[in-house]
């Protein structure tokens, strides 16, 4: 029999992270490589008309100032790919079942503790409920329709009011209506509520409702999202 090889999995290197972030953002905005180029042309173009600007004018200058405005250009590049492929994976999460539980566990930051599984659900038409505690209190997000959402909504909500008495509980609707939350703002729009809570509390409200959570081992979750074919490869 073979040993089991104990050498760490070899982790993608700064160029090919690269390269995996641009095809992903490629396939989003098919135009990205004219803005890529126009962003470099820029960034040299202004490097050589500063060196021309600032005394004393000589080549060597003129030859850093256009090496540095190619840096410039890089770093713009880099910063513009990094934005549109973000919004180019929130275009991809958009209405697919389990985008809020996937912004919830990996998009709230250290205040806020959410998890990619559902706290309820619906198994025959897949609406989910998903919950984030955090210092702005309870955040319950519905995924889904409306109407069918109200009773997994008002049982959650019902529950955090009884173990968390006085703790601010937001309900949030994700979607493209009137008072829906697009899921590319949901994450903003929970971090940006206020702090009521400090962290001490925080913990034992997390402490608590999760002691009353319901197990659900026995309900049939939808399959969800893939986050490595959604989740734009970011460069280190």
């Amino acid at each position: 029999m073979a040993a089991r090889s104990t050498a760490p999995e070899k982790r993608p290197g700064f160029f090919s992270q690269i390269r995996s972030l641009y095809t992903f953002t490629h396939e989003a905005y098919r135009w990205l490589p004219f803005l890529l180029a126009g962003i470099l042309l820029a960034g040299i173009a202004a490097g050589v008309g500063i060196g021309f600007l600032v005394p004393p004018v000589a080549v060597w200058s003129v030859i850093l100032w256009g090496v540095t405005g190619l840096m410039a250009g890089v770093l713009g590049s880099l910063m513009t790919m990094t934005r549109l492929s973000t919004l180019a994976m929130y275009r991809k999460l958009d209405g697919m079942p389990g985008a809020a539980g996937h912004i919830m566990s990996t998009a709230l930051g250290r205040h806020w503790q959410g998890s990619d599984m559902p706290v309820g659900i619906n198994p025959k038409t897949q609406e989910a409920v998903y919950r984030a505690i955090g210092r702005g209190g309870v955040v319950i997000v519905g995924e889904g329709s409306r109407g069918r959402l109200t009773r997994l909504i008002n049982d959650e909500r019902s529950k955090a009011q009884r173990v968390a008495s006085g703790v601010p509980v937001t309900v949030l609707y994700v979607g493209h209506g009137d008072d829906d939350v697009p899921i590319s703002k949901l994450a903003p729009t929970i971090k940006a509520l206020p702090k009521k809570i400090d962290r001490t509390t925080m913990a034992a409200v997390i402490k608590r409702v999760d002691s009353v959570s319901q197990s659900l081992a026995s309900l049939p979750i939808p399959k969800g999202i893939d986050p490595s074919r959604v989740r734009a490869p970011r460069p280190r």
